[in-house]
C-alpha cells in the first residue's frame, strides 16, 4: 500500500495559511535537505481546486534550474474540485473522477512511491480526519505570523497522533513528523 503524507509550512501561533509572507528568512539549508528528501520519495501530488490554480499559474514558468519547479512540473497530479471541468492545462494534471476518499482510498491501492497532499489545507484536514493521512509533517518556523488559516479548528475531534520523527534545524525550525495514533 502506498503511503499518503502531508507537510506544512507552520508558524508558532498555528497559521498555515500564505508561509511565503513569514518563512523566508527562516528557511535554512536543512528545510531544503527536508524538501528533497520529500521530493525524492513522491511520484504522485494531490492538490485542491485553489492550489491548483496558484501553482499552475506560476510553476510551469518557473526556471528549469528551480528545484521544487523540476519536480512539480513533471510529477503525475490529481486535483480535487467541485467546479473545474474538462482537461486541465498543467502537464500531467487530471481531475479526480470519484469522492476525494474513494479516490485516495484506490489510490493507495496502486503501485508507486509517496503520494503527497500539496498546496491545500482542506484537503489535509479531510484526509487526517478520515484516517487516510499517514503522515502530517508540521515544519515549524520561529515566527508569529499574526493572521491567516489555522490548520486546526476549535470545533474539530480530539484526534490522537503519534510522534513519528523530530528534527531542530539551525535557524531554530522545527520539523515535526505525525502519524494517526491507533487507540
Amino acid at each position: 500500500m502506498r503511503k499518503l503524507t502531508a507537510g506544512l509550512f507552520y508558524s508558532v501561533d498555528g497559521v498555515v495559511e500564505a508561509p511565503n509572507l513569514w518563512q523566508f528568512d527562516s528557511f535554512d539549508a536543512e528545510m531544503g535537505e527536508e524538501m528533497g528528501a520529500v521530493m525524492s520519495r513522491v511520484d504522485t501530488v494531490l492538490l485542491g481546486r485553489t492550489g491548483y490554480q496558484e501553482w499552475s499559474g506560476y510553476w510551469p514558468s518557473a526556471g528549469a534550474d528551480d528545484p521544487f519547479g523540476g519536480f512539480i512540473n513533471p510529477v503525475k497530479k490529481f486535483v480535487a474540485s467541485r467546479t473545474l471541468t474538462g482537461d486541465l492545462e498543467w502537464q500531467n494534471s487530471r481531475l479526480m473522477d470519484a469522492p476525494l476518499e474513494d479516490f485516495v482510498t484506490a489510490l493507495k491501492q496502486t503501485e508507486g512511491g509517496e503520494i503527497s497532499v500539496m498546496a491545500s489545507i482542506s484537503l489535509v484536514r479531510q484526509l487526517l480526519f478520515a484516517g487516510l493521512l499517514d503522515s502530517l509533517t508540521l515544519m515549524m518556523h520561529p515566527v508569529i505570523a499574526g493572521q491567516g488559516r489555522h490548520l486546526f479548528e476549535p470545533t474539530d475531534p480530539v484526534t490522537r497522533l503519534s510522534l513519528q520523527n523530530s528534527r531542530v534545524t539551525s535557524a531554530g525550525n522545527t520539523i515535526l513528523s505525525y502519524g494517526l495514533r491507533s487507540e
